[in-house]
């Protein structure tokens, strides 16, 4: 039997069976439950937890009283927990691959979040031998992962150490900005700059090989700007990589800054293509920085970085679709969605469709289910109603918000997602309010399996 409840309603039936389980010490299989569909309002305030999905739980989704998908929560499994209290940084921005041998690696960050940490190493990692159930550390973090090419190479974005600017000389910055953050950017146009900070630096490696070789490739884009953060020169190419079926790669990147009529704009999303396997890349289109007033009143204060943390996905139709971050030091700012009708050359105006949302991870998986990942309080998952991403669901709650609780101190909000079959996936994520046995706060990374059933 399918029930349809309220928000509120839905929360008293979780704490129901959650207190059931607490009192006689015997899991409840919950039935699944109708959820209707509630569509977003921007104007919404304040901004508003989703639909609560902490524990093992089913969900029928419905719109106009059809119904929509079934999505079912795996229950949470955890990978690792801190050892003591960790500042900003550590413990935090998760990552998921496969390995050589089959195994499911999970990795995250163990360093600073600035720039004076890149290209330096600084994680933790652990294993998973059977699916994502049991976790363990071994001494060496297993091979595995990239984008695997149609040569038999895989592919992956390295980023190398950001250089001071006290050891470079540079002529003078083409323009100077501070940012919300309180964080100063300097931009030189990139063909102004030494060899060593043009282009793209990536990871290379066949499936015979046990390490992954470094190497410094070519990107074909005029007036092309790279940038310092405070007083340092990172060279940053991070984003998603695709492969098409005839061999060229895609990349849509961030972040991306151009020198356009005598200025640099807030930062869009850029887009190339590789036909030699990453060796060259040469610009395809971008999609250009543009707020919605209405939903975004304080999009016109981003002076430096626009748009960022891009994730896109090229639909099974080859239609391209963008998810973009705006959030920042203005507050929670909402995620735009953009799409490509030729091939990433040309975009649509980009829309805002959430109120907040950090590093986005957009997939469509084989049924065709489109699914975004994303967080900023907590860390939520939402289904596309339609085959394009004009509309999506409420979003499901991996971690309950905490009353008088910051969001940084609720998670990252970083999330990584893994295919494991054809309607499912496993989702990773940081959880900074995990109570260990002795009742202590602790930084933890989880991992729980979702699928999504179209109906």
């Amino acid at each position: 039997m399918h029930i349809i409840l309220s928000y509120k309603s839905r929360n008293i039936m979780r704490r129901y069976y959650g207190l059931l389980f607490l009192l006689t010490g015997c899991a409840v299989q919950t039935p699944a439950v109708k959820v209707q569909d509630v569509r977003f309002d921007a104007d919404r305030q304040p901004l508003k937890e989703g639909i609560a999905a902490y524990d093992k739980m089913d969900y029928i989704y419905q719109k106009d009283g059809k119904d929509i998908f079934k999505i079912s929560f795996g229950e949470p499994t955890v990978v690792a927990v801190a050892d003591e209290p960790y500042k900003w940084g550590f413990f935090q921005f998760p990552g998921l691959y496969t390995s050589d041998d089959g195994e499911i690696v999970a990795r995250w960050n163990m360093a600073d979040d600035h720039a004076e940490s890149y290209g330096k190493g600084g994680n933790g990692f652990a294993v998973s031998k059977d699916g994502g159930k049991t976790w363990e550390h071994p001494a060496k973090q297993p091979i595995g992962g990239g984008l695997a090419l149609k040569s038999g190479e895989f592919l992956n974005i390295h980023t190398p150490a950001a250089i001071p600017l006290k050891d470079l000389k540079l002529p003078e910055p083409i323009a100077t900005v501070k940012e919300a953050y309180g964080r100063t950017f300097k931009f030189w146009k990139t063909e102004d700059l030494p060899m060593e900070l043009q282009g793209v630096y990536l990871l290379r490696r066949t499936k015979e090989s046990s390490t992954w070789t470094i190497e410094h490739n070519t990107i074909l884009e005029p007036d092309m700007v790279r940038y310092s953060d405070n007083n340092l020169l990172p060279v940053v190419w991070w984003g998603d990589m695709k492969l098409k079926t005839d061999g060229t790669i895609v990349a849509g990147v961030y972040p991306g800054f151009t020198f356009q009529n005598g200025a640099v704009p807030p930062s869009d999303v850029p887009f190339y293509g590789s036909q030699d396997h990453g060796k060259t890349w040469q610009f395809i289109g971008r999609i250009p920085y543009s707020y919605d007033p209405v939903k975004d009143p304080k999009g016109g204060q981003r002076h430096a970085l626009g748009y960022t943390e891009p994730t896109f996905e090229i639909l099974k139709d080859g239609t391209y679709v963008c998810v973009s971050r705006t959030t920042d030091g203005l507050g929670n700012s909402p995620m735009y969605i953009s799409r490509s009708m030729d091939e990433g050359k040309n975009w649509t105006k980009p829309v805002a469709f959430t109120k907040n949302g950090v590093l986005p991870k957009l997939r469509q998986l084989d049924n065709g289910a489109l699914v975004l990942a994303s967080g900023r309080p907590g860390m939520q998952i939402r289904v596309a109603l339609d085959k394009v991403g004009d509309t999506w669901s409420d979003p499901f709650e991996m971690l309950p918000w905490v009353e008088g609780v910051h969001e940084n101190h609720i998670s990252c909000s970083y999330p990584e997602i893994l295919f494991t079959g054809k309607d499912k996936f496993l989702l990773i994520y940081s959880d900074f309010r995990y109570k260990t046995e002795s009742g202590e706060l602790r930084k933890a990374i989880k991992v729980r399996e979702v699928s999504v059933k179209l109906l």
